[in-house]
């Protein structure tokens, strides 16, 4: 591409001292709009000129195992490995993971020409998440490291590109080191989830002019009230100092239509940051972001320079208020009572390392199948992709900061303190947020720190409360050294009988239970050690649904609880309390798929949107349950009344059991099915609803008419390399229910521009009889794959997924 390049490097001082005024808007707009910008260049649909991105998520170089000479640009990489990002550094399997492992440093480089239209702008390079330590070096110069796996971070790079061949080498360091929330001296044992190293977002170029919009913060205000507006702080990024005439103007858009412009005057400034707002106002016709109507809208904020747009900066929102009060939680004036889960960023066989397409996934199990309007993102800050699903599926947010109970060393809490500013400043435009935890999840009161994190929360978002999560350690000496606006409780204590146990709140303040059940032993009273594994016991199994509704009703009877984010929505890797380094508190498993435990929040949904009917236990006579589900069996469901048939004969009459459970939307029924299966009865469960039967659903107990059931998420995949969907497969009754400990050995065949990624072949007896692995798109593919699974005893099952070519915009 050298004849791309005019000069044999691209200087910004020397641009800088070369630039008149003039020049520069001019040189900018032709960046902005250039007709062509190169392969691999893309951007939003555009309503003036934005940046360019210049994605460098694929045809990144593996290396392994870093060495002294593989960050250098001559150096030989051709025996590395071709790999697409987002991508870990070792292979996994879905359980027994280990740290050693992964914590080694390690080796990428990228390769990348850049196109003539890229040498009047300012280039960086931006990471969205390394795990857990970074050096970039660009053509042999060495970058700043960057600490910490779960933030963007961003270098520039425009004095140190040349003529054609660029090499962009990463050596990525993911060793246990003193970051948050790593540090402390026993190792990754100390956190209660693992982190497997590697690039495991995105990376990208972006191209600016050399004045431009670094960052906005689009602030509602009032907007209850009919002198609603929006503030809008813009940060200026400016190379050069900024020339008279400069001006900012925005634009809120539903679509193409505008709905509220402002414009003002930038006073001259700069070089550097330079800190400008503007209002927009007279915002009578736009909708509130509510969770069941997550209305969002478009903010553009242009940058103009002598007449020309040279840059803008779009951000996505909503309007909505949201308020922890005494009585509870607000939204948009009425009280909502908060029902959520805890969820972790992990995924078997690549760690954090999965795409957009399948983060988004966890948002939509949250808010569809599992009911909740409220997820905590345990114990760090989670990506993008995520954030942005949970705005559009109208699920609140609680974000936090990197860590687990250790507090390390003033360059530790130096680097925690960072984190909450960066995660602030990437995060505050989500309407779902509703709260910031600036504490470190379950840590001791170190109030100097906190003191510190709250100002910073707060000088860069005003509009939201904070907490962390306090323990029966810490809340020992609240009133004293707990200073945040919401008391967050990780409420783990029973009942004398047995059963969950809710505290009351303190005094004086809106009070939220960040946790509760988890894997703690009610029975005994004490400890953590309840393992709800799908290939587990059974009884136990049948607890976990039946504690998470004792949680949500206990804490519901009184309105000073703001509401419960329950221990938590899937499964995930750690060494704290595991199951062969599985932990298993989660409601669905690692895969995602649904265990017992989620009985109870899939039946909270309106039944006008899904009758759901869905029994706390297995259809099954064998060992574990020789007699059946017992005499007292529950039945999660959202139907007035349930009607029980058993081998075609009427059972049971059930309605909904308010006494124990009367602060749920949907309780539990219950009925006695201990009985004879010798010879293998059906079940079958009608649903009724003001008097209409609105479901029915037949279980078999007969073995041998099980069916191996395979199914996808998604039909169709981007080929870009990067995009993954999930494909489900499990043994199942005769009618599609799970069978209990389904069990066999699962072989899969793979044709088309895909891989896949997952184990294979696939033991099904300790997952329970239901496993899961995902079909990645191929780089630059496209066509028709087809992926055929083998049950050893069952038989194979097909299917066929299209990869759509890549489209660049």
């Amino acid at each position: 591409m050298s004849s791309d390049f005019a000069d044999a490097s691209l200087s910004r001082r020397a641009f800088v001292r070369s630039c008149a005024v003039g020049a520069l808007a001019l040189s900018s707009h032709r960046i902005l709009h250039a007709a062509a910008l190169g392969s691999g260049f893309t951007s939003a649909p555009r309503f003036g000129p934005a940046r360019r991105i210049m994605p460098l998520d694929t045809d990144w170089l593996f290396g392994g195992r870093l060495s002294d000479a593989s960050t250098a640009a001559d150096f030989n990489d051709g025996g590395f490995t071709r790999v697409t990002l987002p991508h870990c550094v070792t292979k996994l399997s879905w359980r027994d993971w280990d740290p050693s492992s992964w914590e080694q440093q390690w080796i990428y480089r990228r390769h990348f020409n850049l196109p003539a239209s890229a040498r009047a702008g300012r280039v960086f390079v931006a990471f969205d998440g390394v795990m857990v330590g970074a050096t970039p070096v660009i053509n042999g110069h060495a970058l700043p490291t960057h600490l910490g796996g779960y933030l963007p971070f961003r270098h520039e790079l425009t004095e140190h590109l040349r003529e054609g061949d660029n090499v962009l080498a990463v050596a990525v360091d993911s060793r246990w080191s003193n970051v948050p929330p790593e540090g402390a001296p026993v190792g990754p044992k100390r956190i209660d989830y693992l982190e497997p190293g590697g690039i495991h977002r995105g990376v990208r170029l972006e191209i600016v002019p050399p004045i431009a919009i670094a960052d906005v913060f689009a602030k509602p205000i009032n907007v209850l009230e009919a002198n609603r507006r929006i503030d809008v702080a813009c940060t200026l990024d400016a190379g050069v100092a900024l020339p008279a005439g400069t001006r900012l103007v925005a634009e809120l858009r539903d679509g193409s239509r505008i709905l509220a412009h402002a414009e003002r005057a930038v006073d001259p400034a700069g070089p550097g940051p330079v800190a400008a707002g503007l209002t927009l106002s007279d915002l009578g016709n736009v909708a509130l972001w509510d969770v069941d109507r997550p209305q969002l809208y478009d903010l553009v904020t242009t940058l103009v320079i002598a007449g020309q747009p040279v840059h803008d900066h779009r951000v996505r929102l909503g309007l909505r208020d949201a308020r922890f009060e005494l009585d509870g939680f607000h939204l948009n004036g009425r009280r909502l009572q908060l029902f959520g889960l805890n969820r972790h960023e992990l995924y078997p066989y690549v760690g954090a390392a999965m795409p957009a397409r399948v983060m988004r996934r966890d948002a939509e199990i949250l808010r569809r199948e599992f009911a909740c309007n409220i997820v905590r993102c345990s114990h760090y800050p989670q990506s993008e992709a995520f954030l942005d699903a949970c705005d559009e599926q109208g699920l609140l947010v609680w974000e936090e900061v990197p860590g687990w109970g250790y507090i390390g060393d003033a360059a530790w809490q130096k680097l925690l303190l960072r984190d909450v500013r960066d995660m602030i400043t990437r995060d505050r435009n989500h309407p779902s947020i509703v709260i910031w935890g600036t504490r470190v999840n379950e840590s001791p009161n170190e109030e100097e720190l906190y003191h510190q994190t709250r100002a910073i929360a707060k000088s860069l978002d005003d509009s939201r409360p904070t907490s962390g999560t306090m323990t029966s350690g810490s809340r020992k000496t609240w009133q004293t050294k707990w200073h945040e606006d919401v008391f967050a409780y990780d409420d783990y204590h029973a009942e004398p009988d047995g059963t969950v146990g809710i505290e009351p709140p303190v005094p004086g303040h809106p009070y939220l239970l960040a946790e509760a059940v988890g894997q703690f032993n009610y029975a005994a009273r004490k400890g953590f050690n309840s393992i709800y594994r799908r290939g587990g016991d059974v009884a136990t199994q049948q607890l976990q649904a039946l504690r998470h509704a004792q949680a949500h009703s206990r804490a519901a009877v009184n309105p000073r609880i703001c509401g419960v984010i329950a221990w938590c929505a899937f499964e995930y890797g750690s060494l704290v309390n595991p199951w062969h380094n599985v932990k298993c508190p989660g409601v669905a498993d690692v895969f995602r798929i649904p265990k017992l435990g989620a009985a109870f929040y899939r039946a909270q949904v309106d039944p006008a949107v899904r009758p759901v009917i869905e029994p706390n236990f297995y259809w099954d006579f064998g060992a574990q349950t020789p007699r059946g589900p017992g005499k007292h069996a529950a039945i999660f469901s959202n139907c007035d009344r349930l009607e029980v048939f058993v081998a075609g004969v009427h059972h049971a009459s059930l309605t909904p059991d308010r006494t124990d459970y009367p602060h749920v939307r949907h309780a539990p029924s219950f009925v006695d099915l201990e009985l004879d299966g010798s010879g293998h009865p059906e079940l079958r469960i009608d649903g009724y609803v003001g008097g209409r039967r609105v479901a029915s659903r037949t279980f078999s107990s007969d073995p041998t008419r099980d069916q191996f059931v395979v199914t996808a998420d998604d039909p169709a995949l981007r080929g870009d390399g990067s995009d993954a969907t999930r494909i489900v497969f499990r043994v199942a009754d005769a009618f599609g229910a799970n069978r209990a400990f389904g069990a066999g050995t699962v072989t899969f065949e793979l044709a088309g521009p895909a891989e896949l990624v997952g184990d294979n072949p696939f033991v099904l007896d300790d997952a329970g009889g239901a496993g899961a692995v995902w079909v990645r798109s191929q780089a630059s593919g496209s066509g028709d794959v087809i992926l055929t699974a083998h049950h050893v005893r069952l038989g194979a099952t097909t299917l066929h997924l299209k990869i759509e070519p890549a489209i660049n915009a």
